[in-house]
């Protein structure tokens, strides 16, 4: 449980309802539900940061060295072992 509340999206501002949209979309592809993660909320206090936060998703996402199916695998692994809740 985080210490800070996140900006649920009926107080965000339009750029942040559209990065959680996005977000919403990419959970539903890869986990099959289309939900809104906490850490995303919490980050989306500081928008520049928000935005800094999606630009290294997007660039992760786009590097082509390894198939992203082997990316999204290694993804659930590190999130299984620190215990993350999402």
């Amino acid at each position: 449980m985080a210490r800070l509340i996140g900006i649920e999206p009926n107080e965000a501002s339009w750029f942040t309802r559209l990065v959680y949209w996005f977000v919403r979309r990419k959970v539903g592809q890869m986990a099959g539900q289309s939900r809104l993660v906490e850490p995303i909320k919490i980050t989306a206090h500081h928008p520049r940061l928000l935005r800094a936060l999606g630009q290294m998703e997007m660039g992760q996402e786009a590097a082509r060295t390894i198939d992203s199916k082997i990316k999204y695998l290694a993804q659930i692994k590190a999130a299984t072992l620190i215990g993350c809740p999402y």
